[in-house]
């Protein structure tokens, strides 16, 4: 075990290394913001066969990189040159083709627009030039009526609002949120990974069995299908895939989603107005998500807090997962981001059990009850 814990934590760091000597985890890192203070910075493992992980490896996180385009989204907000209550064809016209006009950005950002995927036949190489599948879903019907609960924009999400976010600033996501927050924060968090990071990048292994999903959750999680073997090439890693391919660890995910926690101020540099981080708990949709099969209650840019799916106490918490079990909560009730990040993937899309471990060991720490 490598890092760093503060006593309190210590259960949390115990509950790795016992996963990691069970087999449960192969490689992975946790990270504690609490209070503008690093508590929990731990790594572990193997990045590869024959390879340890180390302070500064990389992996897939999956969707926790949504996270990240609400980073981008909420500063666009913010500055007033996005609003979550216009239409999306105010900033990108060709979207209101087949009915659309009537779709809000908000309705994007809680994932209740009804295109959570493509209608036509889609292939990962397909989704690298980001322009041309953005332009499909512009062109498309929705799946179901706009605004009418959430159906899980799981691969479709970073062509949705990163379009947009082009549209308004003329650069792309992975750009924005590179000059405008992991630069200035010093986080090691790539969308569209410049080579000199292959090196670092862990080797995933692949869930034991594939999720348990209906027809609808199929159509939109299967288009394209692809091996987990291709996220470490340079294709894969160069390529701005806003829904699910930033590349981070526990403390790049957790330092970022900490302008969440710690209203809006990191490092005494303001990024978010308190004011902003506010709209995340406007409820978007709270009900059974078409795709994940479960009940979601979507905020704006997260999910907001769920004790069956992630064991947290109540109050202004937002969080999401990644496939396999990457995660990342955001407390501003206590001023606290957790994150978690490895290369062992768990079967399920959300709520795996050892992420929920996790997570209700830190809230244990502070002296709560989930």
């Amino acid at each position: 075990m490598n890092g760093d814990c503060a006593p309190r934590f210590a259960p949390l760091r115990d509950l790795l290394d016992r996963r990691l000597d069970e087999g449960e985890e192969r490689g992975a890192s946790l990270c504690v913001v609490q209070d503008g203070e690093v508590v929990v910075d731990l790594w572990a493992g193997e990045a590869r066969e024959g390879v340890p992980w180390e302070r500064d490896t990389l992996v897939n996180t999956f969707s926790v990189t949504k996270t990240m385009l609400a980073l981008v989204a909420l500063g666009l907000i913010d500055s007033g040159e996005l609003d979550p209550d216009a239409p999306v064809a105010r900033y990108w016209p060709e979207f209101a083709a087949e009915g659309k006009s009537g779709i809000l950005v908000r309705h994007l950002l809680g994932h209740s627009s009804g295109l959570p995927g493509w209608d036509e036949k889609m292939t990962l190489e397909d989704l690298y030039d980001p322009r041309r599948p953005a332009a499909l879903l512009a062109a498309q019907k929705p799946w179901f009526e706009p605004g009418d609960g959430s159906g899980y924009q799981a691969i479709s999400h970073g062509h949705l609002i990163g379009e947009l976010v082009l549209r308004i600033t003329g650069h792309t996501a992975g750009t924005v949120l590179r000059t405008d927050y992991a630069e200035p924060l010093g986080a090691d968090f790539w969308l569209g990974a410049p080579e000199s990071v292959d090196g670092r990048v862990a080797m995933l292994k692949s869930p034991p069995h594939a999720p348990d999903l209906d027809e609808f959750g199929k159509r939109a999680l299967g288009n394209p299908l692809f091996s987990m073997k291709v996220t470490t090439t340079r294709e894969f890693l160069g390529a701005e895939l806003g829904g699910f391919n930033g590349q981070g660890n526990a403390r790049s995910v957790a330092r970022l989603q900490s302008l969440i926690s710690h209203g809006g101020a990191v490092g005494g540099r303001r990024y978010l107005s308190p004011e902003v981080i506010e709209r995340i708990f406007e409820v978007q949709s709270d009900s059974r998500d078409r795709v994940l099969g479960r009940r979601i209650p979507f905020g704006l840019g997260y999910a907001l807090a769920a004790p069956e799916l992630m064991p947290t106490p109540s109050g202004r918490i937002c969080w999401w997962v990644g496939n396999g079990g990457a995660v990342v909560v955001n407390d501003l009730d206590r001023r606290m981001t957790l994150a978690y990040t490895m290369n062992k993937m768990a079967a399920e899309l959300i709520g795996a059990a050892k992420t929920r471990d996790y997570v209700r060991t830190a809230y244990e720490c502070l002296g709560e009850t989930p």
